[in-house]
């Protein structure tokens, strides 16, 4: 059975993927009004999300079309959890049998596309390949290392990500598999930049539902398994954030708040936490925040775009432009390296720079694939004229 070249599969499941999702479908929608041959864009959501509620709020706000499968994911234990990811996608791939599939950053979504569109011989698309912070210990790291190494077209945000992937054997002359490296920028801030209106004109009351004054709070997000799931990790980062002499906001992830419950955690008298945020009400939050802490990767991203400083909740980046720059501090998790990270963000200078692109990162995405796939289709016909 031949693939349908003009048939693409995205595969999603949690948050920061439906932020990168949406561009992409913005990007193939305009393709689409003008294109003698339409792009069938087929998403596939594995419902690893933890809150449904704001899985299905991030695809209205972000105006996400519908996915067409929705696998139930859940959560649970990583085997489990990724043998229903697996047992889901199989029949769908085959069924589809789509010219490209696409998967999207280092989530355990990610890695079960990868593995599957490899299994059946689909070509895989990796967006936001190459990032690396080198701390294996992280599921995520592990993720995007399988996915670079399974991929047969990475994209990637920056120079370094590129480097990354050189360093690893992978898009140099020397690599058998002949896999494609393209930088286009990074896609979430195609994101940022198509919804921060949006965001200014249907969110402006974000801050003063919670009693909050641009300028004059710390936005808290902590999600990461390596910072959940040690409860005396947990508790040294609320103890840091105690001390700080502002309030903090915490849009909890529902992981960290099951972890705070079972464990007995006490979240400090100026901790406010709320509920998991629309992205368009977290957009909010980072842009008017006085310092930003987070274990998030996209988090760190948009705190840049905003030039908001960020303080990172770990031992490693996988942004270190944003490093170099100035705009962020990798603090680990000790309470006094916590505290003066804070300190020296509020102080800091930042050098100017623009690492990830011009915000058209989904568009010059749509743009290879449909030239790829119009070469696969070229070479093929000569096949077909030479057998």
């Amino acid at each position: 059975m031949s693939r349908n070249r003009q048939k693409w599969i995205s595969v999603v499941g949690a948050r920061p993927q439906f932020v990168k999702l949406a561009p992409v479908c913005r990007a193939i929608e305009a393709h689409n009004t003008e294109a003698d041959s339409p792009i069938e864009h087929v998403i596939v959501h594995t419902g690893q999300h933890y809150d449904p509620e704001v899985a299905e709020l991030f695809f209205v706000q972000m105006a996400i079309p519908e996915p067409k499968y929705n696998l139930g994911a859940g959560s649970g234990a990583f085997g489990a959890q990724l043998g229903r990811m697996l047992g889901g996608m199989e029949p769908i791939f085959k069924e589809e049998h789509p010219g490209q599939v696409i998967v999207y950053g280092d989530t355990n979504s990610t890695l079960a596309g990868a593995l599957i569109a490899s299994r059946l011989h689909l070509p895989l698309v990796h967006v936001e390949a190459g990032c690396r912070s080198y701390d294996m210990r992280m599921p995520e790291e592990q993720n995007r290392i399988v996915a670079d190494q399974l991929s047969a077209i990475l994209f990637v945000a920056s120079a370094s990500a590129r480097e990354n992937l050189h360093r690893e054997g992978i898009g140099t002359e020397d690599d058998p598999l002949q896999r494609r490296i393209v930088f286009v920028g990074d896609v979430m801030y195609d994101a940022l930049l198509h919804n921060m209106r949006l965001a200014q004109k249907t969110a402006p009351g974000s801050l003063a539902a919670h009693g909050l004054e641009t300028g004059r709070y710390y936005l808290l997000t902590i999600h990461r398994a390596e910072n959940t799931d040690d409860p005396r990790i947990l508790a040294g980062i609320l103890d840091a954030v105690a001390s700080l002499d502002r309030p903090v906001v915490f849009p909890a992830h529902p992981r960290t708040r099951a972890v705070l419950a079972k464990n007995g955690c006490a979240v400090p008298p100026n901790v406010k936490q709320i509920p998991p945020a629309g992205y368009l009400e977290m957009l909010m939050f980072e842009k008017n925040a006085r310092v930003i802490l987070t274990d998030s990767g996209g988090v760190q991203k948009e705190a840049f775009y905003l030039g908001v400083p960020c303080v990172t909740l770990r031992g490693s980046t996988e942004w270190p432009e944003t490093v170099a720059l100035g705009a962020n501090r990798i603090a680990g998790t000790r309470k006094d390296s916590i505290l003066a990270a804070v300190g020296a963000a509020e102080s800091a200078n930042r050098m100017p720079g623009t690492p990830y692109g011009g915000g058209h990162a989904a568009k010059t995405i749509v743009a290879e694939l449909i030239r790829l796939g119009d070469g696969y289709a070229a070479r093929d016909e000569m096949r077909a004229v030479t057998a």
